[in-house]
């Protein structure tokens, strides 16, 4: 399975944007402007960017919504993301700008962020429903992790996130259980 780079790029970013929130043994790590330069350092934005406290609560509010994508089939995706659309008037446009070649913009450059962030992740999860790939929106299987990833294994056989080394703590549990049922 593979996604166009756009649609790639956003789905890690609304990843890391949702695993942002609290969680299970997570804090909220979007609480500071500087939070916010941060994420978008590494998930950057064209358009306008005033990096205030307002665009901070903007892109908070907008988590939220983002998640629900986590918590839902392919048929239940389809009015969020509709939705999404809707409340972004979403006009799709086709652009090309610094390293990128042509890609979909659907919102103009001037909207605020947390709108840009939501459309554009409205359009990756357009990529993702039409592909028939909704399987690979995941939550973590940890016992103790809520954090949400998307599984671009080439099996789809990926089951943990890449927050808390749950794969690997995982493992050393069934492994120490395994051993303490053969000493019994």
């Amino acid at each position: 399975m593979v996604f166009i780079h756009d649609t790639t790029q956003a789905l890690n970013a609304a990843v890391h944007l949702v695993n942002t929130l609290s969680g299970q043994g997570r804090d909220d790590t979007l609480a500071t402007t500087s939070d916010l330069a941060a994420y978008l350092s590494e998930h950057p934005y064209t358009g306008a960017l005033t990096g205030d406290a307002t665009e901070l609560a903007a892109v908070r509010d907008v988590r939220l919504r983002l998640a629900e994508l986590w918590h839902t089939d392919r048929t239940g995706a389809v009015p969020i993301v509709n939705d999404m659309l809707r409340d972004g008037e979403a006009l799709p446009r086709l652009v090309i700008h610094d390293d990128y070649d042509w890609h979909i913009h659907a919102t103009t450059d001037e909207a605020p962020l947390a709108l840009r962030i939501m459309v554009e992740v409205a359009m990756a999860f357009v990529d993702v429903i039409r592909a028939d790939e909704y399987g690979r929106i995941r939550v973590c299987s940890a016992d103790d992790c809520d954090a949400v990833y998307v599984d671009f294994s080439r099996n789809g056989s990926k089951r943990y996130c890449d927050i808390g080394n749950c794969g690997n703590r995982m493992n050393v549990i069934a492994y120490r259980e395994r051993k303490a049922q053969e000493n019994d």
